[in-house]
């Protein structure tokens, strides 16, 4: 199969932090919404805990659901192989000791038929960032002030 035959969007991942005193799994109905509504695909969704002595272990999804007073069995099996081990310790450096944190890999599903026909056009992308929200808020107060 040639890589212009298979429409596939963007895969993004991130690494969201929660503090020892998370209980609200707030922005979880969300993540359901983006992914009914075909803006994303979940390929990966790991939950880990830095423990105290700065070591990384990966959480069942059944962990979180009394904690969070959620149901979270829609992201049970969330696993496509993408993330791998090494991954998984690497995220986990980037997480405060007692803490958890959501490691997420995602595809832009609403950005396949765009990026395939840029494909099959023969384009690629030579690039790709992200703004931080922090930065962003930062400059349109400057703009403001």
């Amino acid at each position: 199969m040639a890589d212009d035959d298979i429409e596939l969007g963007p895969i993004d991942y991130l690494v969201v932090e929660f503090p020892p005193t998370y209980t609200t799994g707030a922005g979880l109905p969300y993540l359901v919404d983006l992914v009914d509504r075909g803006v994303i695909r979940i390929l990966d969704l790991v939950w880990i805990k830095k423990l105290d002595d700065g070591s990384v272990a990966v959480a069942e999804i059944t962990e979180l659901d009394g904690a969070l007073d959620l149901d979270l069995s829609v992201f049970d099996g969330a696993r496509s192989g993408l993330l791998g081990d090494d991954d998984i310790a690497e995220a986990g450096e980037a997480v405060a000791p007692g803490s958890a944190a959501g490691i997420l890999v995602y595809e832009n599903t609403w950005a396949a038929p765009f990026a395939t026909a840029l494909r099959r056009g023969g384009a690629q992308l030579v690039a790709s960032g992200r703004i931080p929200v922090n930065a962003i808020i930062a400059a349109l107060d400057e703009l403001d002030a």
